[in-house]
Protein backbone atom coordinates (compact mmCIF):
# COMPACT_ATOMS: atom_id res chain seq x y z
CA UNK A 1 0.00 0.00 0.00
CA UNK A 2 1.56 3.64 -0.69
CA UNK A 3 2.46 5.70 1.97
CA UNK A 4 -0.11 7.96 1.25
CA UNK A 5 1.76 11.42 2.54
CA UNK A 6 3.31 13.81 0.11
CA UNK A 7 6.78 15.26 1.43
CA UNK A 8 5.92 18.23 -0.85
CA UNK A 9 3.32 19.56 1.69
CA UNK A 10 5.19 21.93 4.21
CA UNK A 11 4.22 20.58 7.19
CA UNK A 12 5.69 16.90 5.74
CA UNK A 13 8.64 19.03 4.23
CA UNK A 14 9.35 20.24 7.89
CA UNK A 15 9.09 17.03 9.76
CA UNK A 16 11.56 15.47 7.39
CA UNK A 17 14.16 18.42 7.09
CA UNK A 18 13.35 20.37 10.37
CA UNK A 19 13.49 17.78 13.34
CA UNK A 20 16.17 17.44 15.62
CA UNK A 21 15.59 13.58 15.97
CA UNK A 22 16.27 13.49 12.17
CA UNK A 23 19.02 15.12 11.47
CA UNK A 24 20.18 12.23 9.44
CA UNK A 25 17.99 13.58 7.06
CA UNK A 26 18.51 16.72 6.70
CA UNK A 27 22.36 16.43 6.80
CA UNK A 28 22.34 14.42 3.48
CA UNK A 29 19.74 16.99 2.04
CA UNK A 30 22.10 19.70 2.79
CA UNK A 31 25.60 17.91 1.60
CA UNK A 32 23.26 16.94 -1.82
CA UNK A 33 22.29 20.75 -2.48
CA UNK A 34 25.87 21.81 -1.94
CA UNK A 35 28.29 19.18 -2.92
CA UNK A 36 29.59 18.30 0.09
CA UNK A 37 32.35 20.80 -0.06
CA UNK A 38 32.89 20.91 3.04
CA UNK A 39 31.33 17.75 4.18
CA UNK A 40 28.15 18.58 7.00
CA UNK A 41 28.58 16.16 9.55
CA UNK A 42 26.75 17.83 12.11
CA UNK A 43 23.68 20.29 12.15
CA UNK A 44 21.70 21.81 14.46
CA UNK A 45 17.71 22.90 14.05
CA UNK A 46 17.19 25.99 15.20
CA UNK A 47 13.68 26.57 15.02
CA UNK A 48 12.28 22.45 15.24
CA UNK A 49 8.24 22.63 14.78
CA UNK A 50 5.86 22.84 17.77
CA UNK A 51 2.38 20.75 16.85
CA UNK A 52 0.80 22.90 19.46
CA UNK A 53 1.85 26.10 18.06
CA UNK A 54 1.42 24.89 14.73
CA UNK A 55 -2.51 23.63 15.18
CA UNK A 56 -3.14 27.34 16.71
CA UNK A 57 -2.02 29.47 14.03
CA UNK A 58 -2.56 28.04 10.70
CA UNK A 59 -1.09 30.25 8.58
CA UNK A 60 2.34 29.53 10.33
CA UNK A 61 5.21 29.58 7.96
CA UNK A 62 7.24 26.40 8.04
CA UNK A 63 10.32 27.38 6.92
CA UNK A 64 13.15 25.36 8.33
CA UNK A 65 16.22 27.07 9.99
CA UNK A 66 19.72 25.24 10.55
CA UNK A 67 23.42 25.82 11.51
CA UNK A 68 26.18 23.49 10.93
CA UNK A 69 29.54 22.94 12.49
CA UNK A 70 30.98 25.92 10.64
CA UNK A 71 28.61 28.25 11.48
CA UNK A 72 26.65 28.20 7.57
CA UNK A 73 23.26 29.22 8.55
CA UNK A 74 20.31 27.40 6.13
CA UNK A 75 16.95 28.71 5.80
CA UNK A 76 14.79 25.80 3.54
CA UNK A 77 11.94 26.39 2.28
CA UNK A 78 9.04 24.68 -0.16
CA UNK A 79 7.24 26.58 -2.93
CA UNK A 80 4.29 25.27 -4.46
CA UNK A 81 2.50 28.09 -5.50
CA UNK A 82 4.48 31.53 -7.39
CA UNK A 83 3.53 34.33 -4.28
CA UNK A 84 4.74 37.55 -5.43
CA UNK A 85 8.38 39.04 -5.53
CA UNK A 86 9.78 35.33 -4.75
CA UNK A 87 13.52 36.40 -5.95
CA UNK A 88 13.32 39.33 -3.58
CA UNK A 89 11.96 37.51 -0.92
CA UNK A 90 14.45 34.47 -0.96
CA UNK A 91 17.36 37.16 -0.83
CA UNK A 92 15.55 39.46 2.11
CA UNK A 93 15.52 36.10 3.94
CA UNK A 94 18.89 35.41 3.33
CA UNK A 95 20.40 38.64 4.00
CA UNK A 96 18.26 38.88 7.47
CA UNK A 97 20.57 35.47 8.77
CA UNK A 98 23.72 37.21 7.61
CA UNK A 99 22.75 40.69 10.02
CA UNK A 100 21.12 38.31 12.82
CA UNK A 101 24.71 37.30 13.19
CA UNK A 102 26.48 40.32 14.37
CA UNK A 103 25.78 42.69 17.34
CA UNK A 104 27.08 45.73 18.28
CA UNK A 105 30.45 46.34 18.51
CA UNK A 106 31.02 42.81 16.46
CA UNK A 107 33.90 42.14 14.38
CA UNK A 108 32.89 41.49 10.64
CA UNK A 109 35.27 38.78 10.41
CA UNK A 110 32.97 37.12 12.80
CA UNK A 111 29.97 35.98 10.08
CA UNK A 112 29.74 32.86 8.27
CA UNK A 113 27.87 32.23 5.13
CA UNK A 114 24.56 32.43 5.27
CA UNK A 115 22.55 29.98 2.74
CA UNK A 116 19.02 29.96 1.62
CA UNK A 117 17.19 26.88 0.17
CA UNK A 118 14.31 27.01 -2.15
CA UNK A 119 12.53 23.43 -2.67
CA UNK A 120 9.87 24.64 -6.08
CA UNK A 121 7.09 22.44 -7.29
CA UNK A 122 7.66 24.90 -10.66
CA UNK A 123 10.12 26.62 -12.25
CA UNK A 124 11.20 30.09 -12.50
CA UNK A 125 14.00 29.87 -14.87
CA UNK A 126 12.18 27.44 -17.73
CA UNK A 127 14.80 28.13 -20.31
CA UNK A 128 17.21 26.78 -18.26
CA UNK A 129 17.45 22.88 -18.16
CA UNK A 130 18.83 22.50 -14.37
CA UNK A 131 17.04 21.59 -11.63
CA UNK A 132 19.58 22.96 -9.35
CA UNK A 133 20.51 25.99 -9.76
CA UNK A 134 23.05 28.00 -7.20
CA UNK A 135 23.17 32.09 -7.13
CA UNK A 136 25.99 33.87 -5.51
CA UNK A 137 27.36 37.70 -5.69
CA UNK A 138 30.04 36.71 -8.30
CA UNK A 139 31.19 39.09 -11.54
CA UNK A 140 30.20 37.61 -14.84
CA UNK A 141 32.78 39.04 -17.01
CA UNK A 142 35.68 38.26 -15.17
CA UNK A 143 34.61 35.04 -13.10
CA UNK A 144 35.28 36.33 -9.84
CA UNK A 145 33.17 35.80 -6.50
CA UNK A 146 33.21 38.70 -4.22
CA UNK A 147 31.60 36.34 -1.10
CA UNK A 148 30.75 32.86 -0.81
CA UNK A 149 28.98 34.49 2.47
CA UNK A 150 25.36 35.02 0.85
CA UNK A 151 24.16 32.27 -1.55
CA UNK A 152 20.58 31.48 -2.91
CA UNK A 153 20.08 27.48 -4.50
CA UNK A 154 16.91 26.70 -5.71
CA UNK A 155 15.60 22.90 -6.62
CA UNK A 156 13.19 23.32 -9.69
CA UNK A 157 11.56 19.94 -9.40
CA UNK A 158 9.00 20.11 -12.44
CA UNK A 159 12.54 19.78 -15.01
CA UNK A 160 13.17 16.56 -13.13
CA UNK A 161 12.74 13.43 -15.79
CA UNK A 162 11.73 10.93 -14.09
CA UNK A 163 14.78 7.57 -14.71
CA UNK A 164 13.14 5.21 -17.37
CA UNK A 165 14.35 2.03 -15.60
CA UNK A 166 13.98 0.25 -12.41
CA UNK A 167 17.80 1.00 -11.19
CA UNK A 168 18.72 2.33 -8.03
CA UNK A 169 18.68 6.27 -8.40
CA UNK A 170 22.74 7.53 -7.47
CA UNK A 171 22.82 11.08 -7.88
CA UNK A 172 22.14 12.36 -4.71
CA UNK A 173 19.81 15.61 -6.54
CA UNK A 174 18.28 12.88 -8.06
CA UNK A 175 17.37 10.98 -5.12
CA UNK A 176 15.84 13.80 -3.36
CA UNK A 177 14.01 14.86 -6.46
CA UNK A 178 12.80 11.50 -7.00
CA UNK A 179 11.91 11.10 -2.93
CA UNK A 180 10.01 14.18 -3.28
CA UNK A 181 8.11 13.74 -5.94
CA UNK A 182 6.95 10.12 -5.68
CA UNK A 183 6.94 9.14 -2.38
CA UNK A 184 3.59 9.77 -1.99
CA UNK A 185 2.32 7.04 -4.53
CA UNK A 186 5.15 4.02 -3.66
CA UNK A 187 5.20 2.11 -0.96
CA UNK A 188 8.07 1.70 1.73
CA UNK A 189 9.66 -1.54 -0.39
CA UNK A 190 9.66 0.80 -3.74
CA UNK A 191 11.12 3.61 -1.82
CA UNK A 192 13.90 1.38 -0.67
CA UNK A 193 14.60 -0.57 -4.10
CA UNK A 194 15.88 2.86 -5.64
CA UNK A 195 16.53 4.63 -2.95
CA UNK A 196 18.66 2.59 -0.40
CA UNK A 197 20.53 5.01 1.79
CA UNK A 198 19.75 5.13 4.94
CA UNK A 199 18.92 8.46 5.19
CA UNK A 200 16.15 7.73 2.68
CA UNK A 201 15.09 4.74 5.12
CA UNK A 202 14.77 7.45 7.61
CA UNK A 203 12.86 9.94 5.56
CA UNK A 204 10.41 7.02 4.29
CA UNK A 205 9.89 6.17 8.34
CA UNK A 206 8.90 10.31 9.01
CA UNK A 207 6.17 10.01 6.50
CA UNK A 208 4.83 6.61 7.64
CA UNK A 209 4.65 7.97 11.50
CA UNK A 210 2.55 11.15 9.95
CA UNK A 211 0.09 8.26 8.05
CA UNK A 212 -0.40 6.39 11.24
CA UNK A 213 -0.28 8.92 14.21
CA UNK A 214 -4.26 10.51 14.08
CA UNK A 215 -2.73 13.98 15.59
CA UNK A 216 0.02 14.29 12.85
CA UNK A 217 -2.32 12.95 10.24
CA UNK A 218 -5.06 15.76 11.30
CA UNK A 219 -2.29 18.58 10.98
CA UNK A 220 -0.76 17.29 7.97
CA UNK A 221 -4.18 17.26 6.36
CA UNK A 222 -5.46 20.83 7.65
CA UNK A 223 -2.28 21.65 5.88
CA UNK A 224 -2.89 20.24 2.53
CA UNK A 225 -5.87 21.48 2.70
CA UNK A 226 -4.36 24.97 3.11
CA UNK A 227 -2.32 24.40 0.05
CA UNK A 228 -4.79 23.88 -2.11
CA UNK A 229 -7.06 26.27 -1.45
CA UNK A 230 -4.23 28.63 -1.99
CA UNK A 231 -3.58 27.26 -5.50
CA UNK A 232 -7.82 26.96 -6.23
CA UNK A 233 -7.44 30.77 -5.78
CA UNK A 234 -4.51 32.03 -7.37
CA UNK A 235 -5.50 29.23 -10.38
CA UNK A 236 -9.01 31.50 -10.20
CA UNK A 237 -7.12 34.96 -10.59
CA UNK A 238 -4.70 33.92 -13.03
CA UNK A 239 -7.88 33.04 -15.20
CA UNK A 240 -9.62 35.90 -14.17
CA UNK A 241 -6.84 37.84 -14.97
CA UNK A 242 -6.26 36.19 -18.85
CA UNK A 243 -10.20 36.76 -19.27
CA UNK A 244 -10.28 40.45 -18.01
CA UNK A 245 -6.97 40.88 -20.66
CA UNK A 246 -8.95 39.01 -23.74
CA UNK A 247 -11.88 41.53 -23.29
CA UNK A 248 -9.73 44.19 -22.70
CA UNK A 249 -7.63 44.00 -25.66
CA UNK A 250 -10.71 43.38 -27.99
CA UNK A 251 -12.49 46.33 -27.02
CA UNK A 252 -8.91 48.50 -27.39
CA UNK A 253 -8.68 46.58 -30.55
CA UNK A 254 -11.78 47.87 -31.44
CA UNK A 255 -11.46 51.67 -30.58
CA UNK A 256 -7.97 51.34 -32.45
CA UNK A 257 -9.76 50.49 -35.07
CA UNK A 258 -12.22 52.94 -35.29
CA UNK A 259 -9.86 55.64 -34.60
CA UNK A 260 -7.87 54.12 -37.48
CA UNK A 261 -10.33 54.37 -40.18
CA UNK A 262 -11.65 57.67 -38.95
CA UNK A 263 -7.94 59.14 -39.66
CA UNK A 264 -8.18 57.19 -43.17
CA UNK A 265 -11.03 58.55 -44.28
CA UNK A 266 -9.61 62.33 -43.56
CA UNK A 267 -6.70 61.35 -44.94
CA UNK A 268 -8.32 60.51 -47.94
CA UNK A 269 -10.69 62.82 -48.45
CA UNK A 270 -7.94 65.97 -47.69
CA UNK A 271 -5.40 64.09 -50.57
CA UNK A 272 -8.37 64.60 -52.57
CA UNK A 273 -9.04 68.29 -51.88
CA UNK A 274 -5.50 68.85 -52.15
CA UNK A 275 -5.41 67.08 -55.89
CA UNK A 276 -3.04 64.50 -54.55
CA UNK A 277 -2.63 60.62 -55.39
CA UNK A 278 -4.26 58.76 -52.60
CA UNK A 279 -1.63 56.67 -50.45
CA UNK A 280 -2.05 53.47 -50.65
CA UNK A 281 -4.48 51.68 -47.78
CA UNK A 282 -2.29 48.70 -47.27
CA UNK A 283 0.66 51.27 -46.51
CA UNK A 284 -1.69 53.41 -44.00
CA UNK A 285 -2.84 50.38 -42.31
CA UNK A 286 0.81 49.73 -41.46
CA UNK A 287 1.42 52.94 -39.73
CA UNK A 288 0.27 53.94 -35.65
CA UNK A 289 -2.36 56.03 -34.66
CA UNK A 290 0.20 58.47 -34.19
CA UNK A 291 1.91 58.44 -37.67
CA UNK A 292 -1.37 58.52 -39.39
CA UNK A 293 -2.60 61.75 -36.96
CA UNK A 294 0.59 63.24 -37.90
CA UNK A 295 -0.14 62.88 -41.97
CA UNK A 296 -3.36 64.05 -41.63
CA UNK A 297 -2.03 67.37 -39.52
CA UNK A 298 0.15 67.81 -42.40
CA UNK A 299 -2.63 68.02 -45.42
CA UNK A 300 -4.94 70.15 -43.19
CA UNK A 301 -2.09 72.64 -42.78
CA UNK A 302 -1.03 72.26 -46.23
CA UNK A 303 -5.23 72.99 -47.33
CA UNK A 304 -5.41 75.96 -45.00
CA UNK A 305 -1.86 77.62 -46.32
CA UNK A 306 -3.52 76.73 -50.07
CA UNK A 307 -6.76 78.78 -49.30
Amino acid sequence: MAIGIDPLVDFACKKLLGSPEHTAITLHFLNAILGGAPRITEVEILNPIVDKEFEEDKYAILDIRARDKFGRRFNIEIQRTRPAALRERLMYYAATQIIEQLGEGDNYTKLRPAIGICILDLSLYPKVSDVHLDFRLTNTKHGLTLTDHLQIHLLELSKYQLPGDNGVVSDPIDQWCYFLLQANDLTAGEIFARLPDPAFVQATGVLEMIARDPDQRRLYEARLKAERDAVAKEQYAREQGIEQGIEQGIEQGIEQGIEQGEHLGRINLLQQLLGDAPSPKSALKELSIEELAAIEHDLQRRLRTRN
